[in-house]
């Protein structure tokens, strides 16, 4: 089932739903069992799933030549989105990039999922690897998410990179895009950002759901500038509590986020990480309750593969 339909179903009542990564190369599917079944019983319509483009090291030969190797940390979306809906019967929601995807790796990616019974897929530009200074297409690839929701609505019409194709059959997908309540990080202002959302939108998206915030007027504000820009799809929140005191420094570098100087303080103040994580249970669950009377369609957490304080939130919330 879509998304958008998961949401029409609930009759304004908030769903629960979250983000899993992928394993490290080398380990198995059971590790990503473990971070969903203690969220089961909070009934997830639908579990997104990253993916993590492959990345490049240049090792040096005894030649003194530089010999290009790829390694793909995280693989196997497309595998466990097969095995999180044949396990828990429940919409699971790849991630698709435009980073390290040609149009035709899209396309191939893309008739995979279309054969597995996927309905979802979120469509992101993807960051730049750690070797580019800005993001840098594939070579016959996409630049921009907007230029990807178009390839997908494109097959969803029947539509193949290869016009000689004969007997298409459509896809119908459904396409969430990213939003930024604080701005994404290489937009110039919030309003230009959110001129680009619209594009997404525009070009076929049905739903947006936000890049983490630790400050719900943030995410009001976005909201109330999108609608005021005309666009009336549902925009799901996306959380993640704090959990150590290194992230204060990390989060804010890494995405781009204000954090609170009351949440801040608090993490200061603890002796230890695991106080920081109650810390950040707590503020994730007031920041859940106000957003939940506000009318949010669905609480999408990143829970980073870990269960126990996204178990502990939605004990509270759901």
């Amino acid at each position: 089932m879509k998304v958008i339909e998961h949401i029409g179903k609930a009759n304004g009542k908030a769903l629960f739903s979250f983000e899993i990564l992928p394993p490290l190369k080398g380990q198995n599917i059971q590790s990503i069992f473990d971070g969903i079944d203690p969220l089961m019983e909070f009934k997830p319509p639908f579990i997104d799933v990253t993916y993590h483009r492959e990345e490049y090291v240049y090792k040096e030969m005894e030649n003194g030549l530089l010999q290009k190797k790829v390694v793909r940390k995280r693989p196997g979306t497309v595998g466990i989105c097969a095995a999180i809906q044949n396990r828990y019967g429940v919409d699971a929601v790849p991630h698709i990039l435009c980073g390290g995807f040609t149009k035709e790796d899209t396309e191939n990616f893309l008739i995979d999922l279309n054969f597995l019974g996927i309905d979802n897929v979120v469509a992101l530009r993807g960051d730049a690897v750690k070797s580019e200074t800005y993001f840098k297409p594939e070579k016959d690839g996409h630049p921009y998410a907007s230029d990807l929701v178009k390839q997908i609505v494109s097959l969803n019409k029947g539509e193949y990179l290869d016009e000689d194709t004969q007997n298409t059959a459509k896809t119908d997908f459904c396409i969430g895009v990213a939003g930024y309540p604080e701005k994404h990080v290489e937009a110039p202002s919030l309003d230009s950002d959110i001129h680009f959302l619209k594009k997404k939108i525009e070009a076929g998206a049905s739903y947006i759901v936000t890049q983490m915030f630790f400050n719900n007027d943030s995410f009001f504000r976005f909201v109330d500038k999108c609608r005021k820009a005309g666009i009336t799809v549902p925009i799901i929140p996306g959380l993640k509590p704090i959990a150590t005191k290194k992230q204060l420094n990390l989060i804010p570098h890494r995405f781009n986020v204000d954090l609170p100087d009351e949440l801040i303080n608090a993490v200061i103040k603890c002796k230890d990480n695991k106080e920081v994580r109650q810390v950040g249970i707590e503020w994730c669950v007031a920041q859940s309750k106000e957003l939940v009377l506000k009318g949010v369609p669905v609480l999408h957490y990143y829970s980073m593969g870990k269960a126990d304080n996204i178990k502990a939130i939605a004990k509270e919330v759901f």
